[in-house]
């Protein structure tokens, strides 16, 4: 009896579920940076990450589900680098100053950065200006009760952070050679971190 060998193709190796919802969520980052929550569409997203629109909305159902995923994991990453600044600070002034170091290179993924002043932006929504109030209301705690800094040096920090995000936002890196007021503005505000925003500033024209 002779033996049959199959000539089926051999399936492509699919990308597993995870992996592709960390896709979705990294490209949703990016466009809803750039185009804010009303200029976004899902078939924009789907787009950006190469995936079918119907898979997405399958995933997460509306925009609004995806924008609160990506604001979510947007603040995840936050509180990672965060808290693995105070696990290795000796002290809360020397948590302070590494703080905005952390702060600092977490800016040069613009996504992430822009997705969250997006989400700010959205402060009358009632869903998602709810998720963004109780988000930074969680930062601040951190802050305040892991990292143990005063309310006033959270205050600082917060204000120091705002300002790392307007300037990114309204993408002043790109005037920092034709302009001496963008240069000193930006050299007092990122400090040794400059040459690092820069670069990666660089690297989106």
């Amino acid at each position: 009896m002779s033996t049959v060998t199959s000539t089926l193709p051999t399936p492509a190796t699919r990308m597993p579920a995870a992996e592709r919802r960390e896709l979705i969520l990294a490209s949703a980052t990016e466009v809803f940076g750039e185009h804010g929550y009303a200029g976004t569409t899902t078939d924009q997203v789907a787009q950006a990450a190469g995936i079918s629109q119907p898979y997405v909305v399958r995933m997460f159902g509306t925009k609004e589900n995806l924008f609160l995923e990506v604001m979510g994991r947007a603040l995840g990453k936050l509180k990672v680098a965060f808290r693995e600044v105070i696990a290795e600070s000796a002290s809360p002034d020397e948590t302070a100053h590494r703080l905005g170091a952390a702060y600092a290179d977490l800016i040069t993924d613009r996504g992430i950065l822009l997705a969250l002043m997006q989400s700010f932006v959205q402060g009358g929504d009632r869903v998602v200006g709810e998720a963004a109030r109780c988000g930074f209301l969680e930062i601040y705690a951190l802050l305040r009760d892991e990292a143990q800094l005063t309310p006033e040096q959270v205050r600082d920090f917060l204000a120091h952070g705002m300002l790392f995000n307007t300037l990114i936002a309204i993408q002043l890196p790109l005037a920092y050679d034709t302009s001496a007021d963008a240069r000193e503005l930006m050299d007092v505000a990122f400090g040794a971190k400059l040459q690092k925003v820069l670069g990666a500033a660089g690297s989106k024209k």
